[in-house]
């Protein structure tokens, strides 16, 4: 899996944050979504689609390795 987050999406929500701590966290700043690991680990997986899914901004895109 290949994560990424539009930076200019991101409301500052957190819901990633909450989901998926391992890969996600924010600016202290401004709350922006910080990618921690672009490529999870399989176990993250599912927490990681669901912080994509709960995203009020729709800023995290999922794809497949390469």
């Amino acid at each position: 899996m290949q994560v990424s987050v539009d930076e200019e999406k991101c409301c500052g929500a957190g819901q990633c944050v909450l989901l998926a701590p391992e890969v996600f966290d924010q600016r202290e700043d401004d709350g922006i979504a910080i990618l921690l690991d672009p490529q999870p680990a399989e176990q993250l997986h599912a927490a990681v689609r669901e912080a994509a899914d709960m995203c009020p901004a729709a800023a995290i895109q999922l794809g497949e390795h390469a």
